[in-house]
């Protein structure tokens, strides 16, 4: 087994599953092809009655010619296009569920996954590459049935002829084999390095679309333009080097094959000289050698599209190989009061040099508001991540209420909690859209939500009202109406336990107070967890947790921490001047 097989095996493997549901279609294109290539042999037949009796007085009527011709190609026009039509339908079913796949294997991957995964990367390998390889695919695969089934057709026409002319016409095929299996080690390489160099120039375009405040900004256009430029030019060589090395294949088979078929033209002239066979029977070989010989002319160029296909189908595929997010829980928690207790856990990310959690134990009491506080790195974002399951602590447990989160299945896990992060997200959707993200929509619960994340007076400004699309993750709105709108999500979700990370760092003071009213009225119904640089946006949270280095410093109110004149309160006066 050569290299080349060994690797496009298991690929190929993989991509036959998706196939497999549509075989009826595929099985019905063979059939409409094997129909086409029926015909083929009737060609030459024609040509050998119109030269051998049809210059012969009476022999048949001239007008039968036409409409045996016109006949002849409708039936094959006919079982071509129903042959084409399906073979498309098998495809485009096989493209769907392979997507559907693909975004399948995304959305449960590990959390780990997406600090490499760059999202360019992610659209190609979903979109764009599923549909790509099996356009390569079915370009060969009509190939075959289109020229190879009329060639096998054609070749047991030959060799009804002259079968010993035929057979010695078959001396160039090892050489052929030769000539294309080389080339196509060259495009299989060339195919490699292109498709590397095309998810690179990807990812360039989606680094610049996302940050082009940064790039204006810092006048890096040049900077840019310059970056995209090398990994374009890469593209563009690995391209070129490809497509020369398949053009290759083609005009070295045809110059292999030339020879074979000179040798066979002339010997057949001297065999009909010698047995002095008429004109018909010459034509006929002769016609159906050409036509065969025209249809292995096709099928020469069948590894090169297989070979790329492969390539690229092994990079998408990659994304079925992801670590799938562990999930090993079964219980599901009803009417969670959302109480909370971390209990001396351990948290150290791979490559850090210092643990992000160090022992630290703490808890959020249930319909309270506790406020989490300290530099950064102090461990806040990483106490959320464990809480929402995105991964697992090195030692300790996380309780709530009672329950130990490993034991709880990751969905019902998260039902109990709605986030606003700093990080905005939000979808190229309408605003109730967003809004009711996942959940069923209900009118009066998106008024509420918005009135309270201080929102409704814009939304029924838009020119559509709340059916107004928002653009690509909220571009069409400023900075703290997306941050609102993400708060108005989370108050819509209604979940027992609200996390709220830096949430109001980008509203002015009027929206920020008006937020923090909303929240107010949940006070005793809701746990509320708050992370704040600024602490006047704290100072009112039932506790509030003073962190340091993955370590619980001190716990408190406002007052109590104020009085115990520790880190809490330099903290304080630091953000006074004082």
């Amino acid at each position: 087994m050569t290299s080349e097989t060994s690797e496009i095996r298991p690929v190929a493997r993989r991509l036959a599953r998706f196939v497999k549901p549509y075989r009826g279609g595929l099985a019905l294109t063979l059939l409409c092809y094997a129909a086409v290539a029926a015909t083929e042999p009737l060609i030459p037949k024609l040509i050998k009655t119109v030269f051998g009796e049809g210059f012969e007085t009476q022999s048949f009527s001239v007008w039968w010619v036409p409409v045996v011709l016109i006949g002849l190609f409708a039936v094959r026009g006919l079982f071509g296009f129903l042959g084409q039509y399906l073979l498309n339908w098998s495809v485009s079913r096989t493209v769907m569920d392979m997507r559907c796949a693909l975004l399948e294997s995304l959305l449960k991957a590990d959390a780990r996954v997406f600090t490499s995964l760059q999202p360019g990367t992610a659209v190609s390998k979903v979109v764009n590459d599923p549909q790509q390889v099996m356009n390569l695919i079915s370009g060969p695969f009509i190939s075959v049935l289109r020229d190879g089934l009329p060639a096998v057709a054609m070749l047991g026409y030959l060799i009804v002829l002259n079968w010993k002319l035929t057979l010695l016409s078959l001396v160039a095929t090892p050489a052929m084999a030769f000539v294309i299996r080389t080339v196509n080690s060259r495009v299989r390489k060339m195919g490699s390095l292109a498709y590397d160099a095309q998810l690179h120039l990807i990812n360039k375009v989606d680094d610049v679309t996302r940050a082009w405040r940064v790039v204006r900004s810092f006048d890096a256009a040049d900077h840019e333009r310059a970056r995209f430029a090398e990994r374009a030019r890469e593209v563009q060589r690995n391209s070129l080097k490809q497509a020369a090395a398949g053009a290759l294949s083609q005009p070295l088979s045809q110059f292999v094959a030339s020879w074979g078929l000179s040798l066979i033209v002339c010997l057949a002239l001297l065999q009909a000289r010698e047995a002095k066979t008429g004109v018909g029977d010459f034509a006929a070989f002769v016609t159906a050698l050409l036509l065969l010989t025209s249809r292995l002319r096709h099928l020469s160029d069948l590894m090169q599209p297989i070979i790329s296909a492969m390539v690229i189908a092994r990079g998408c595929m990659s994304l079925l190989d992801m670590p799938v997010e562990p999930d090993t829980g079964t219980k599901e928690l009803k009417d969670c009061k959302g109480e909370i207790a971390m209990q001396h856990i351990s948290l150290q990310y791979p490559g850090a040099e210092r643990p992000a959690l160090d022992g630290l134990s703490l808890s959020f009491a249930a319909g309270r508001t506790t406020a989490l506080v300290g530099s950064s790195g102090a461990g806040k974002s990483s106490i959320i991540h464990l809480l929402l399951g995105f991964g697992q602590p090195d030692a300790g447990q996380i309780l709530l209420d009672g329950e130990d989160i490993q034991g709880l299945s990751k969905s019902n896990l998260r039902r109990q909690f709605a986030v606003v992060s700093q990080d905005i997200v939000l979808f190229d959707a309408s605003v109730a859209d967003n809004i009711a993200y996942a959940q069923p929509r209900d009118e009066a619960k998106l008024e509420a939500a918005l009135r309270a994340a201080n929102l409704w007076d814009f939304a029924c400004s838009l020119p559509q009202g709340l059916e107004t699309q928002i653009g690509a993750n909220g571009s069409k709105l400023s900075g703290g109406q997306r941050q609102r709108l993400a708060i108005a999500r989370a108050l819509y979700k209604d979940a027992p336990i609200w996390v709220f990370d830096e949430a109001t760092s980008a509203l002015d003071t009027e929206s920020e107070r008006a937020v923090q009213q909303a929240l107010e009225q949940w006070a005793g119904r809701k746990t509320l967890i708050v992370i704040a640089h600024r602490l006047s946006t704290v100072r009112n949270a039932d506790t509030i947790h003073v962190l340091g280095a993955g370590r619980l410093l001190e716990s408190g109110s406002h007052a109590e921490l104020s009085a115990l004149d520790g880190a809490y309160a330099a903290m304080v006066r630091a953000q006074h001047g004082d």
